[in-house]
């Protein structure tokens, strides 16, 4: 039970990756039961807790609402939710306008994810590969300037074949214009929910739907007023496309957020680098940062950005 000092509180919780909580107490002061259930599982869970109120009046009612059934749910709800574009309030500003639908696309990148055995092993694979650590740190060797040494650059396609019957094991790094805006499309393959995560960034969610993404899709996109966010669900079979400017620079994880599929090779990285070389845009490598790999005994490079 959670005891809430305010009679308008607001309370929005994850739990897991199979529950979902989502209060509003914008009710009388009572007690009120939280619900929590699990979601795309074969069996059914169902978590109880309570909040209480300071003043409350009455306990819970006991009758509790059935959960959600299936993932059709959850793609509706998905479809509901919108920025109050009237409220008075700080918003994403990329590239001088929050009005990202009016921005033009200059490169699209398609993601699908896939399962294959590799010397008997499962492993998790984007585009035909699966990501494996490099024995140096992927920004390490970009700041020493030794990246062939390490990684390829845009070693997946940017449009995946229709059909990926092999798996290759390498790091996989998208070399990303500083600024450009760009087009991300989530294709899940498998009968299982993905979900992705974008680490440095928040992204428009601009659609969500069943069957193969085309470029005609484009016109089902909400390019008035997606949520910002930074994670995002992939239904069986389905697809799902994010839009964003790469406007932070680093060396960036996109993974999925189911841990033994990234641990298995599903993620990879986007490295945005600063072309004026600008501690605008990134700060240099500190004096004392431990190095290993390839640079280990190398002597360290000037500091690139000024």
């Amino acid at each position: 039970s959670h005891t809430v000092q305010n009679d308008y509180e607001s309370l929005d919780v994850h739990v897991g990756q199979c529950f979902g909580v989502l209060v509003t107490a914008n009710q009388e002061p009572k007690d009120y039961f939280v619900v929590a259930s699990t979601r795309f599982t074969k069996g059914e869970v169902i978590a109880t807790g309570v909040i209480r109120y300071n003043n409350g009046k009455g306990a819970p009612s006991p009758k509790l609402p059935p959960p959600p059934v299936g993932w059709a749910w959850s793609l509706n709800q998905f479809r509901t939710f919108r920025w109050n574009l009237t409220a008075s309030a700080a918003r994403p500003n990329p590239q001088g306008s929050y009005k990202y639908g009016s921005i033009n696309i200059t490169r699209t990148i398609k993601l699908a994810n896939t399962a294959h055995k590799v010397d008997g092993k499962l492993r998790y694979a984007l585009n035909g590969v699966s990501y494996v650590e490099p024995t140096t740190p992927l920004k390490l060797a970009e700041y020493y300037n030794v990246a062939d040494k390490v990684f390829k650059y845009d070693n997946i396609p940017d449009d995946p074949p229709s059909e990926i019957t092999k798996v290759t094991m390498e790091p996989i790094v998208l070399n990303m214009t500083h600024r450009n805006f760009v087009e991300i499309i989530f294709e899940n393959r498998e009968t299982a929910i993905q979900s992705y995560h974008l680490d440095g960034y928040s992204f428009f969610a601009v659609a969500i739907e069943t069957g193969n993404w085309s470029p005609e899709k484009r016109k089902n996109y909400n390019l008035l007023d997606a949520v910002s966010r930074h994670t995002i669900q992939v239904f069986p079979k389905s697809w799902a496309a994010i839009l964003l400017t790469f406007d932070n620079c680093g060396m960036w994880n996109i993974r999925s957020e189911v841990w033994d599929r990234r641990y298995l090779g599903q993620q990879l990285y986007a490295s945005v680098v600063s072309p004026n070389k600008s501690l605008k845009d990134e700060y240099n490598m500190p004096d004392g940062a431990l190095v290993c790999g390839v640079v280990e005994n190398m002597p360290k490079p000037p500091p690139p950005y000024t």
